[in-house]
């Protein structure tokens, strides 16, 4: 399974509209000899994976923004198709501003104006 593309690829899509995403786009790469990596990418950013088969290994981002997403049901049904044995589920709060600032929210601008500049936060987990 860890090694097929079309597997992963529909596993990762139909994750991303389970949890009541918008799927915009996917890519996805298979390596040789083995090992797929890829990205949906969603209107309210992503959800990737990268599969180690030699190892029985698969790492899986769920990224999203937005208060009626159900990030744990996509986590629950990758872990279900990819008959994970010992699942590692870490939640990390990103873009949850201290001091009242509130969270952080998408906002788009009107067609034909500039989307205010507002100032910038990386968030980086490696």
């Amino acid at each position: 399974m860890l090694k097929k593309l079309d597997f992963v690829r529909e596993t990762m899509i139909s994750a991303a509209r389970m949890a009541k995403t918008t799927v915009v786009d996917d890519v996805f790469h298979e390596f040789n000899p083995y090992g797929v990596s890829g990205v949906v990418v969603i209107a309210e950013s992503h959800l990737s994976i990268h599969t180690w088969p030699e190892h029985g290994y698969a790492a899986v981002d769920i990224f999203t923004c937005g208060e009626n997403l159900q990030p744990e049901t996509a986590a629950e049904y990758i872990a279900g198709r990819l008959k994970c044995t010992r699942l590692s589920l870490v939640e990390v709060k990103r873009g949850v501003f201290p001091k009242g600032h509130g969270k952080l929210n998408r906002n788009l601008a009107k067609p034909g104006g500039k989307a205010a500049d507002a100032r910038r936060e990386l968030s980086m987990v490696y």
